[in-house]
Formats: C-alpha cells, structure tokens, sequence
C-alpha cells in the first residue's frame, strides 16, 4: 500500500481536462483512428480499440462522438496517417519524464517537446534512458465516495478476473493487472457495477521522487503544461510525488 495518493492525481487531471475538453477529444479522436485502423471497427475484437472507448467513456465523451469516430476511421477516406512516437527526458532534479505522441507531422511534434523541455529545464535523453523507471500495467481507480462494496468483496473479484495487486488509498482503491489482462478484469468489475474514476493502460513509476525547491517545482509545471497544451501530445507520464 503506497502513501502516494493516486486518485487525487487523476481528479487533478481530470479537473485539467474538463476544463479543456476540446484537447482531451481531439486526444481520444485520435486514438480511435488509429487504433480502428490497426484492428478493425469492432471493440469486441480489438482489444485497443476497446481500452480507448472506455478512456472515451470515463472522460464524458458522448457516444455519437465515439461512433462517428470509429464510422469515419473505418471509411476509406483519406483522413490523416498518424504515427506513435515515444520521447524520453529528464525534468528538474533527474525527474523522469515519458511523453507519448501521435502526430500527423513529426517535425511540429519534435520541436514542440523540446521547447517544452527547454523552457522548464530539462532536456531530451534517449531512448529508454528513463522507461527502465517504470512498469506498464493496467491501472483501474475506484474512488471509495463512489463505491459502496466492501474492500475485501471488491479485492477478491479484481483478484479472481486476474488481478495482480491491489491497494487501499485513503479515497480510492487501485486495481493492477498485466496489459493482457486488464479487459478481463475491466469487464468484470463492470459486470459487478462497479463504478470506475479511471481505466487505461499506464507506465507507473517504479519510485516516485519528492521535490521541495519551489524554482524546481515551477520548472517542472512548466515542463508539464507546455506538453499538455500540445495537441500531438497523449500521455505524459512522471514520477514526481505530487503530494
């Protein structure tokens, strides 16, 4: 069990994104374009494409949105190619910093993350010069205000669906699974009504680093935003302890 409070990261982010729905749309559009094109219009048999209809889903995404996409990505029109890129870096104080992107223009992207780099004083490394910090795992938060099954009853059936650990915060419970088994365990979650606050497939850092120098923490900020403002920008992933 982890003192470092997850759930209060996602409500940060999630006040973040309801206050830019237009980016976190253009963000999910994206991803359902390319993950139609990777394995087809049915989520029931492209397991990607289902991840991102329920990160479309837990971010209030209208389902006529969602359908539209996955209709136009399937149409042979001749819509954007995008291309994943992954940059690694380092943020004030050795922070490590994973920024993946989806682009129509690796130019415009590449000079965008390293401005932002830049600007907060950090620089580009690598790659997998900070990945090794960090596992990828399916991540499923369930804030407690929202659920009212017992903590043991909720652990058993993460655990039973092929969970591999689960923790207590003092507002939400973390589901952790393999990337392979997360849907089961999603499904059956969902299939017990089980509210959840967020469920994707994440790189969770494997320590997190406290920062206590207010000019480090303002860089840092700066780093963060600069790339939150991005449009080719789908995820940014740190270890920071916020808290």
């Amino acid at each position: 069990m982890s003192g470092h409070s997850k759930f209060a990261n996602i409500k940060h982010k999630k006040e973040k994104n309801d206050a830019a729905k237009g980016k976190i749309f253009t963000i999910i559009g994206r991803e359902i374009a390319v993950a139609v094109k990777e394995g087809g219009p049915d989520p029931a048999n492209n397991f990607k494409l289902a991840t991102v209809i329920a990160k479309a889903k837990a971010n209030n995404m209208p389902n006529d949105t969602i359908e539209r996409g996955i209709k136009k990505a399937a149409g042979d029109g001749s819509g954007a190619n995008y291309e994943s890129i992954t940059y690694e870096g380092y943020g004030p104080a050795g922070i490590a910093i994973i920024v993946r992107t989806l682009t129509d223009n690796k130019n415009r992207t590449a000079a965008d993350v390293r401005s932002a780099f830049s600007k907060g004083s950090g620089n580009i490394g690598t790659p997998g010069c900070v990945s090794f910090m960090f596992d990828e795992k399916g991540q499923i938060i369930i804030d407690k205000e929202e659920c009212e099954m017992d903590s043991d009853d909720l652990m058993m059936i993460a655990l039973d669906a092929g969970a591999e650990d689960f923790n207590e915060e003092d507002d939400s419970y973390e589901v952790l699974t393999d990337p392979d088994s997360f849907q089961e365990v999603e499904e059956a979650l969902k299939a017990e009504g089980i509210p959840m606050a967020q469920a994707e497939v994440t790189m969770i850092p494997q320590t997190y680093v406290k920062l206590t120098d207010e000019k480090q923490i303002n860089n840092l900020n700066r780093i963060l935003d600069l790339l939150d403002a991005s449009d080719d920008v789908q995820n940014v992933y740190h270890n920071w302890d916020e808290d």
